[in-house]
């Protein structure tokens, strides 16, 4: 397994990529994307996006700030900047983080592919048979979003086959929408690049199947990370959906930046659910530290300062129908009303 660092610059600038770059500087970062980097003294971008040479600042995000707090984050290379024919681009669901979790599907596209990009703990869970058949390997931190979904494509516009990973499914709080939002900001198409999406097992259906059956009538699912969305916003949601009865799936519920949405989350739930509401939480579906526990939403929020309940956790909140037997929890679907059994 390879992994995409600044180590290989020496007298000159290196692309991964095949595509040629400028010997003229010997002073910038490489390129990994085959697009052109600038000869000043600004910091190459691994993934094709410009960076300032100013007085910027990489904030935990992956986008540049400059000195007007602004954080918006532009695209640098275009279709235009790549001479090579594209090679094709595929979003990969990896499923709840297991190999056997994994379809043979996802196995095959990782095993096609010349490059995989993803974020590091979601490489970290591909098995090693498949990453070391791979030409390279592009991984970033946490809030790398934009940068690696960008690498990606500009892997793909410079000829590469590239698969992105994330766990779970692409379409789920994932990268698959990103990767076509940045495509088409590019001038790119999604054909060109014969974009494609390798469904996985999302987190709602890995918990819920490690709970019992608690999602076999209508289910909504919301994340409380407030990355993206303003929490104020998150709350609106949360009390709609609350009223209604359906089964909650909560993402991202906790870190101790987001100490305030949990507490919040728990608060909206219990003005519209009994406390005795059966409630999930599975932390690390699949994965070695894996752990199930079905309490009651009245018992939910002194479980913040638990381990069991992190980034890595789902929590299931039932219906006014859900009711727990023989420890699983159970959702009616409503054959009751129409068959005798």
């Amino acid at each position: 397994m390879s992994t995409d660092t600044n180590a290989d610059v020496d007298t000159e600038s290196t692309s991964k990529c095949g595509a040629s770059t400028s010997e003229a500087s010997t002073d910038k970062s490489s390129s990994n994307c085959g697009a052109s980097s600038n000869t000043d003294d600004s910091s190459g971008s691994k993934c094709g996006a410009s960076s300032s040479s100013g007085s910027s600042t990489s904030n935990s995000c992956g986008a540049s700030s400059t000195d007007d707090s602004s954080t918006e984050q532009e695209v640098g290379a275009t279709v235009d900047d790549f001479d090579a024919e594209p090679g094709q681009l595929i979003a990969v669901g990896l499923g709840p983080g297991h190999p056997e979790g994994m379809t043979e599907r996802a196995k095959a596209a990782l095993l096609a592919a010349d490059h995989i990009v993803g974020y590091t703990t979601y490489i970290e869970l591909i098995p090693d048979e498949i990453t070391e058949d791979a030409d390279d390997i592009y991984d970033t931190p946490m809030c790398g979003e934009v940068s690696r979904t960008e690498e990606s494509i500009d892997r793909a516009l410079a000829g590469n086959d590239v698969a992105i990973v994330g766990s779970g499914d692409p379409n789920v709080y994932a990268l698959a929408g990103l990767a076509l939002e940045i495509l088409e900001s590019k001038g790119a198409t999604a054909s060109m690049v014969d974009f494609d999406v390798v469904p996985g097992v999302p987190a709602a259906q890995s918990c819920a199947a490690r709970l019992g059956a608690p999602l076999v009538n209508d289910t909504v699912s919301i994340s409380l990370s407030d990355h993206l969305v303003p929490m104020p916003e998150i709350e609106s949601r949360l009390h709609s959906v609350a009223n209604e009865n359906f089964t909650i799936t909560i993402y991202n519920p906790w870190s101790r930046k987001r100490r305030e949405n949990f507490e919040k989350c728990c608060e909206i739930l219990l003005t519209h659910r009994d406390p005795d509401t059966p409630i999930g939480v599975v932390h690390g579906a699949g994965r070695d530290d894996e752990q199930v526990l079905i309490t009651e939403l009245g018992e939910l929020e002194e479980l913040g300062e638990s381990e069991i309940i992190d980034m890595t956790t789902t929590i299931v909140v039932g219906t006014e129908d859900t009711y727990v037997w023989d420890d699983r929890m159970v959702t009616p679907r409503g054959y009751e009303t129409k068959y005798d059994y």
